[in-house]
């Protein structure tokens, strides 16, 4: 059974970092394309980043409010994925989930529970 287990939120001051983790069962991370979207309440669901394979070239996809200051990645050996967030802005304050494509066409079908990241200024 595929499962996603979103992990790692908190409390963190403007400037802070927080490194976000997606542990997954029943499928490799390397396989699928792995996505993060951030929710904040009375706002639309929001897509941060994702990575996928094409063709064994692997692509990778930030929204432009994250670019320079996010970074994704796959740990294989973990079989988990990684959203770093660096230079945290209060902005950034959202339920964070994430999400996998078995298709790797950035159609997510598979979803993890949310963790809170919050940011003060």
């Amino acid at each position: 059974e595929v499962q996603l287990q979103a992990s790692g939120g908190g409390l963190v001051q403007a400037g802070g970092s927080l490194r976000l983790s997606c542990a997954a069962s029943g499928f490799t991370v390397d396989d699928y394309a792995i996505g993060w979207f951030r929710q904040a309440p009375g706002r639309e669901r929001e897509g941060v980043a994702c990575i996928s394979r094409s063709e064994g070239q692997w692509r990778i996809y930030y929204a432009d409010s994250v670019k320079g200051r996010f970074t994704i990645s796959n740990d294989n050996a973990k079989n988990t994925n990684y959203l770093q967030m660096n230079s945290l802005k209060p902005e950034d304050t959202a339920v964070y989930y994430c999400a996998a494509d078995n298709k790797q066409n950035m159609t997510f079908v598979y979803w993890g529970q949310g963790t809170q990241v919050t940011v003060s200024s």
